[in-house]
């Protein structure tokens, strides 16, 4: 494949709700392109980005995406990122090398959630924004009320560069606002230049006058003439308009059917002419060996670097580094540093990928993006750079996991296999969190929603052969005693020769702290109980506090004190004292009030405030306490403590709730005792996997 200088150059991300057709139009426009001899369908499992099983089953993008299409002399890299929310690790990658942020829009239903979230990501990552109305050939299509809403919602950045000529069945063109040529699609070739439809003159002359004012705000100068003159020449307009393009102050719309490919060809043209090359971006980073903060300007003279936004972990074909040139050149051979990890890697090839087709190619300039294949230790947000001129990027931010499950293999001593499995994976996909959890000693697989956990174990499956359950993990609950006793334990054994003796009288007591798991003390005095057992009775105490007299949970807050007891100068041991203080903490803890005692989480949930109601009262059925409310960035903070018990699928049902725009986050805050009716199923529940077990 050609190489293709930074100018010509324009990287962008086809963002939107799911199911809005952004792999469609993909499709349409490598076909429009030429780069495809066939426009596949979703439903056929047939297209270029959605490649992996999963998607083909499912018929919906797991994955992000590249394909880069060829269009009047410009690399358009256009990659198709994944809609559906328990995916959206696969955005932050995209937008980290990208400059502009295509966000679908359907021109039957409007703005979606997928939308305000797409926009929201794209200007916290500073990304421009251009917005394609999608679905004009449906019924009830109406391009100006989207037109609208969008301006409504997102501003007066939002002006429409293409009109559509008809809408539902009638839609067979349009019009380009800036040259005031309107075409309709012909079957093969390129669109043909049709006459402007007159009944659309006074819709043209709006958005000609919304887009000269958004055009004359991108530049001081242009601004002072545009109040002066109250006009713009046809070159200073369009200069205007790339450069607010860059800056993110303008956001063109433009409507287009991906299934019947109207207005394809002409968004094409758009996306070629008027998004902005990566030419004028200047990069910070710092030097890895110093700690200096340095910049690298997005041009080929300058030395190497890129960013690994994606790595693909293929059993077969080997790892792929997905990777866009910050600066320089990349080749297809010699040594490269990674910065990120103080490693030398060696290039043995380099790729553009389209979809999962490898095309192998000589050089990519600044800007460019493409593929190293088999690097030993570079994984996804790691920089790659000149050894000689080494400077490390921040690396990729991804969305904390909001739901986890203990993942266990489905046959035993398959184990190695699983985890093994899901390490390949986890360098995929950093958005997914493995862990083992000390306490319960089960293995949690973490990520943002079932969905999300769901398809990792079938891809466990399909590319490693690997078979895994996925079981809500276990709660980690503790238990206390609640009142002092004091208690005799005695062990006595007769057998042939030596017998076992020990004999110990221990007070147990609440420490009143559920952070401190276990304080002995030594009150023996005139030698009752020898100076070398007294060891064993708090080892024998120690090592049974790791399963409660309730429910087997560890117990914690327990004070002992040894202050009594007896022993055989012959048939006493260690173990007998061990064994004997065993007997006193059994006897002893059950009289002394014991009590469960559960996790408490704290819990910060931002949610618009029309949910507020519907999430505190979802909070309350929850056993959550409310500790306060806040304002914060335009949303609202619900502070509340809940218990962990409670919060296994509250990922999944406050997106329910708030049509996906709420989300939250939550830590461990302390540990408080259970409700007697709920200990008591707890307690039940224990003991019937007790009996399971044995």
């Amino acid at each position: 494949m050609a190489s293709y200088q930074t100018k010509d150059i324009r990287n962008i991300a086809l963002m939107g709700h799911g199911s809005e057709g952004k792999t469609t139009l993909m499709e349409a426009l490598l076909f429009a392109a030429g780069a495809i001899d066939r426009q596949g369908r979703v439903e056929d499992g047939n297209t270029v980005t959605d490649y992996d099983a999963e998607e083909i089953k499912r018929k919906i993008s797991i994955s992000a995406a590249i394909a880069p299409i060829d269009w009047n002399q410009k690399m358009l890299n256009v990659i198709d990122v994944p809609g559906y929310f328990d995916f959206v690790g696969e955005m932050m990658g995209p937008l980290r090398v990208v400059e502009t942020a295509a966000i679908l829009v359907s021109a039957v239903s409007g703005i979606a959630v997928g939308t305000e979230k797409a926009w929201d990501y794209a200007t916290k990552n500073n990304v421009g924004k251009m917005f394609i109305v999608n679905q004009m050939d449906r019924d009830h299509a109406d391009f100006m009320k989207v037109q609208t809403q969008l301006r409504e919602r997102f501003g007066n950045s939002v002006v429409p560069i293409l009109l559509p000529i008809g809408e539902g069945p009638s839609y067979h063109g349009v019009v380009n606002v800036l040259e005031n040529k309107a075409y309709e699609r012909v079957n093969k070739g390129k669109p043909k230049e049709i006459p402007v439809p007159a009944e659309m003159a006074d819709d043209i002359a709006t958005a000609m006058e919304e887009i000269t004012e958004a055009a004359a705000m991108s530049d001081d100068d242009l601004t002072m003439k545009y109040l002066e003159e109250g006009t713009l020449t046809h070159e200073e307009l369009i200069e205007g308009f790339k450069m607010g393009m860059f800056s993110g102050q303008i956001c063109p719309v433009v409507p287009c059917s991906a299934l019947t490919g109207v207005g394809v060809a002409k968004l094409l043209d758009v996306m070629a002419d008027f998004l902005p090359s990566p030419k004028r971006a200047v990069y910070k980073g710092v030097n890895p060996k110093t700690g200096e903060e340095i910049e690298r300007a997005c041009n080929s003279e300058q030395p190497f670097s890129a960013l690994v936004y994606k790595t693909i972990a293929d059993p077969f074909v080997g790892k792929l580094s997905l990777f866009k040139v910050m600066s320089g050149t990349a080749s297809g051979s010699g040594n490269i540093y990674n910065a990120s990890c103080d490693k030398t890697e060696k290039v043995t090839g380099i790729y553009v990928l389209r979809g999962k087709k490898q095309i192998a190619t000589q050089l990519l300039n600044a800007g460019d993006m493409g593929a190293f294949s088999k690097l030993q230790f570079t994984n996804t947000g790691d920089t790659l750079c000149d050894p000689a001129s080494p400077i490390k990027y921040p690396p990729i931010e991804y969305p904390a996991p909001c739901i986890s499950k203990a993942v266990f293999a489905a046959k035993q001593g398959e184990e190695d296999k699983v985890f093994g499995g899901l390490a390949r994976l986890m360098e995929e996909d950093p958005s997914i969190k493995l862990e083992k959890n000390v306490e319960t000693t089960e293995t949690l697989l973490s990520g943002q929603g079932e969905l999300h956990l769901d398809v990792i174990r079938n891809k466990l499956a399909s590319k490693f052969g690997a078979n895994a359950v996925l079981q809500d993990p276990r709660i980690p609950y503790r238990e206390t005693i609640k009142k002092t006793v004091k208690v005799q334990g005695r062990h006595k054994k007769q057998s042939g020769g030596h017998g076992q003796f020990g004999d110990v009288w221990i007070e147990f007591s609440p420490i009143g702290d559920t952070g401190i798991d276990f304080e002995f003390e030594d009150a023996v005095v005139g030698g009752v109980v020898p100076r070398n057992f007294i060891p064993s009775v708090e080892k024998g105490l120690r090592e049974n506090i790791r399963k409660g007299v309730l429910a087997g949970y560890p117990m914690v807050g327990l004070h002992a004190k040894l202050y009594d007891g007896s022993y055989h100068p012959v048939d006493s041991s260690e173990m007998a004292f061990k064994t004997a203080a065993r007997i006193a903490y059994k006897k002893g803890c059950m009289d002394a009030n014991p009590v469960l005692l559960e996790p408490i989480m704290h819990v910060e949930v931002y949610v618009p405030d029309e949910y507020m109601g519907d999430v505190m009262g979802d909070m309350n059925k929850r056993r959550g306490r409310i500790m306060g409310m806040n304002q914060v960035d335009g949303m609202q903070q619900l502070v509340a403590e809940a218990p962990q018990a409670e919060m296994f699928k509250y990922a999944t049902d406050l997106r329910s709730m708030t049509q996906a725009r709420g989300w939250f986050t939550m830590s461990f805050e302390r540990y408080e005792e259970v409700p007697s009716n709920v200990a008591q199923k707890i307690i039940e529940n224990a003991k019937l996997d007790e009996d399971e077990e044995e």
